[in-house]
This record gives C-alpha cells, structure tokens and sequence, in this order.
C-alpha cells in the first residue's frame, strides 16, 4: 500500500487529473486518428473549392453554348456562318482558302509522322 502511493506521488498533478487526461485523449483523437480528422477536412475543403471552381466554369459555358444555339435557330445567315466556319462548307461556285498559323501547321506535321 505504502508503494501505490509513492508512486502516485510522482505523477504529475495535471496527469492525474481525470477529465483534463480525457478531454486531451478526445481532442488527440478528433484531430489526428479519426476518418473526419482535420488533415482530411482541409483536403474535402480544398476538392469543394475546386468543384466549385469547375460549376462557376460549365455553367458559363452552357449560358454561352445556349446563346449561340438560339442565334443559330433564329437567323439563316448566322447559320450559313458557322456552317462555313466551323464545317469548312462552301457553295459549288466558290473555292476555299485554309490559312493555317505556324502552330496549328506543326500540329498537323506531327500527326502525319
């Protein structure tokens, strides 16, 4: 009995303080060991701004997608533009000049080899 408290008596006063030596534990545990810890919080956090991010961009690029959708419908001529544009279309009367600039000739140089 007399060795118990000897050894009692050497333990500090702080560590033998139950709830202080459970509220450490808790906060030892929340902080580092478990699945919701604060490491993987600030990586969710991180990948929430990135998607964030990526929905502010595609909704742009929907909005201006739909725009130039109804520009399409609504008007033959701008129609007849982006045909002649984008599909490379000409009418039977007409020839076609492609202009390239040097990167997109390198580009195509490089699919060839």
């Amino acid at each position: 009995m007399n060795l118990r408290f000897r050894y009692a008596d050497k333990i500090p006063s702080f560590l033998r303080n139950k709830y202080l030596l459970t509220i450490t534990i808790f906060v030892i545990w929340i902080l580092l060991l478990d699945t919701n810890n604060l490491i993987e919080r600030y990586r969710q956090l991180r990948e929430l701004r990135k998607l964030e991010a990526e929905r502010e961009y595609y909704t742009k690029k929907i909005e201006e997608d739909r725009r130039k959708l109804n520009e399409l419908k609504t008007d033959d001529n701008n129609l007849e533009k982006f045909a002649r544009e984008q599909y490379k279309m000409k009418r039977k009367d007409e020839d076609l000049y492609i202009v390239l600039t040097p990167q997109e000739e390198r580009k195509i140089r490089q699919g060839k080899n």
